[in-house]
């Protein structure tokens, strides 16, 4: 998982990717290709 501060650039890197918010951080989450996860914070 990358530790990015834009999560805009992380969400267009592919078209299943998903901007989740959990406990307080923002991550983005793609099911069919995990190796775009992200997180902000």
């Amino acid at each position: 998982m990358k530790v990015v501060s834009s999560i805009k650039s992380a969400k267009k890197r592919h078209p299943d990717c998903q901007v989740v918010r959990r406990k307080g951080r923002i991550y983005v989450i793609n099911k069919s290709n995990p190796r775009y996860k992200a997180r902000q914070g």
